[in-house]
């Protein structure tokens, strides 16, 4: 029975990609800070009729993360799988993040991919084998305001695994490494994200649904490809941030600046994830059920620059033909 890792599987994208990939009968490992979500998911997972089994660890900490990586494998047999999804955010302006909060989302969103990658291919790489899964954003392309440490990452990732997968090609390995690049997603993450703004925040929309994620990772691990974009504001940021990135700026300043800011205040109570988990039971869905898309258009990363070939070729075609028609 082929095996997964999901790294921050209770909550959000993670658990309802451990959900799916469950559904089919994958056993499924997790990798999580907070205990009673871990083995309340566990729990869930089983009823599936699959093996679970999930371990506690900040992806932040390398060895944690090989630790975890081994103990799975034990349990469960070879990973085929995995997928680096955790994440921690920050809503703020820059200049109002302290370099601790700053540091703290690259660590988690960052180098925790940056360390699982690392303990999947040091599992992988001597079997000549495995598909590895980054959880990326459309923000990996074009930034936004008030997230800077976040798209950071993100950008970060996606260089990072541009870098791994040559080396991979170099060596002749049949290890894959996939990016998927997610739009505006309704999981808790606006509700545990640390927030400076006295109003409750969210996703830029349009908003979709995390299982429409859960069904692009699933599809990446049956067929590996570089980059899928999930997604038409997914496709539409990338590419307009190839053409017209000065206009994107523009654009960002008007439209995401208060298109994540709700007109609900903060509870006083609140509580963020950034430092220590939160202690409550996790959840797939946020607040945004009622806009939220349960499906999306998706692409591959090589689509775009296909079709701008075969338009250009066209182009090319009926200029040389009129050129021909002049001439005669």
């Amino acid at each position: 029975m082929a095996v997964i890792v999901i790294t921050g599987g209770t909550a959000g994208v993670g658990k309802a990609t451990a959900l799916h990939f469950a559904k089919a009968g994958y056993d499924v490992g997790i990798i999580a800070r907070d205990e009673q979500s871990l083995r309340s998911t566990e729990e869930e997972l089983r009823r599936f009729g699959i093996n679970a089994y999930a371990v506690q660890a900040d992806v932040a900490d390398s060895k944690a993360v090989t630790e975890a990586a081994n103990e799975i494998e034990y349990r469960l047999g070879a990973i085929d799988v995995w997928v680096n999804n955790a994440m921690g955010g920050m809503l703020a302006p820059f200049r109002t993040m302290s370099p601790e909060e700053f540091r703290r989302v690259t660590e988690v969103t960052y180098l925790g991919y940056v360390n699982g990658t690392r303990a999947a291919l040091e599992l992988m790489t001597p079997r000549d084998r495995g598909t590895i899964i980054q959880v990326g954003s459309a923000l990996a392309y074009r930034s936004i305001p008030l997230q800077s440490a976040y798209c950071g990452a993100k950008a970060a990732i996606r260089g990072f695994t541009d870098a791994v997968r040559t080396e991979l090609m170099h060596e002749n390995s049949r290890v894959q490494i996939a990016m998927v690049q997610m739009p505006g997603l309704n999981t808790p993450q606006f509700e545990w994200a640390r927030n400076k703004f006295a109003w409750a925040m969210r996703p830029v929309p349009p908003v979709f649904q995390p299982e429409v994620a859960a069904s692009a990772i699933f599809k990446v691990a049956q067929k590996p490809v570089r980059e899928l974009w999930v997604g038409s504001s997914t496709i539409q940021s990338i590419v307009g941030q190839f053409l017209f990135p000065g206009f994107l700026d523009r654009l960002m300043v008007k439209k995401a600046w208060e298109g994540q800011m709700t007109d609900t205040l903060n509870a006083d109570d609140r509580q963020d994830y950034l430092d220590r988990p939160v202690n409550d039971l996790h959840k797939i869905h946020g607040h945004f059920t009622n806009e939220a898309k349960e499906r999306a258009t998706s692409v591959t990363s090589g689509m775009p620059g296909k079709v701008l070939l075969g338009s250009l070729a066209v182009t090319g075609a009926i200029v040389a033909r009129l050129l021909l028609s002049r001439r005669r």
